[in-house]
């Protein structure tokens, strides 16, 4: 029998967004004082917004419209914070291996935000009723 989902923190794809987000937090720790109001805010800011936005997807599921809305806001994070993450790479404040696990990781993010947006009519549901995990 399948975990009950029955809050945001619960869902795969939110644990792996967060841990990701507080990986680049530590990360970002190390770039040069000169990008702390660019490259730096910026990283942190799309990489918290992923999981801020499938937060409120979950609070918006009984609306499958708004579900996709906020999963399809969360995806385009997501793809922002790879674009970040190859700037961190080029401007060399990232190894090749950090930089590829982390867009790695923000690969299987997208995949698993794009799965929920497919199936977002299993997802939408009375918040009375409990979902299972697929």
């Amino acid at each position: 029998m399948g975990e009950f989902i029955r809050q945001h923190q619960d869902l795969k794809v939110y644990k792996v967004a967060f841990a990701a987000a507080m990986t680049i937090f530590e990360v970002t720790k190390t770039f040069p004082k000169e990008e702390k109001y660019s490259l730096t805010d910026q990283i942190r800011r799309s990489s918290r917004s992923v999981c801020a936005n499938i937060a409120e997807a979950w609070r918006k599921r009984r609306y499958e419209a708004a579900f996709v809305s906020k999963l399809s806001d969360s995806e385009a994070e997501a793809a922002e914070t790879q674009t970040w993450l190859e700037f961190a790479h080029h401007c060399h404040y990232l190894s090749p291996e950090a930089s590829a696990d982390l867009i790695q990781t923000y690969d299987q993010i997208l995949a698993m935000i794009v799965t929920l947006i497919r199936n977002a009519s299993h997802w939408s549901t009375p918040a009375t009723k409990s979902t299972k995990k697929p």
